[in-house]
């Protein structure tokens, strides 16, 4: 995989169908274009902060905002956030938990740790279609970043 210089969404996902509805639904608002998507809460942190195959990549071109799931292989969704909102690079970086899980403990540790957002993954493929695809534009288009 490539690695763009300047990014607006980091995907962080490792559910296949659910990155590819995701980035469908990005790109029907033409918003994928500088997208860049990881399999796991290693790889998420090594981007973030610059590490291992992210090393070369521009330390002040960081996401506009970060998609994020719970349920990730090596580093957990909860452990990378903390991550982000621990650093004072990363810390005003939004992120949005974008999870299948709607348990209220998660929901409470994930908005605790410092999420933006968290949104529960709609079953039916229209819904979370549309669902992907407001969030984007919202997050991209509507929401005013602290510069």
């Amino acid at each position: 995989m490539n690695h763009p210089q300047a990014v607006d969404i980091l995907l962080v996902e490792d559910n296949p169908q659910d990155a590819e509805l995701t980035i469908r639904a990005l790109k029907k608002r033409n918003l994928a274009n500088r997208l860049h998507h990881v399999e796991d809460g290693a790889e998420a942190l090594d981007f973030l902060f610059r590490r291992g195959a992210y090393a070369r990549l521009e330390p002040s071109a960081q996401p506009k905002i970060v998609l994020l799931d719970l349920k990730l292989p090596k580093v957990g969704g909860l452990e990378v956030l903390t991550a982000i909102k621990a650093d004072p690079k990363t810390k005003s970086i939004p992120v949005v938990v974008v999870t299948s899980s709607s348990q209220d403990p998660d929901i409470q540790a994930a908005y605790d740790l410092g999420a933006n957002s968290y949104v529960v993954k709609p079953v039916n493929f229209d819904d979370f279609f549309n669902a992907m695809n407001h969030l984007g534009f919202y997050w991209l288009m509507l929401n005013q970043p602290l510069k």
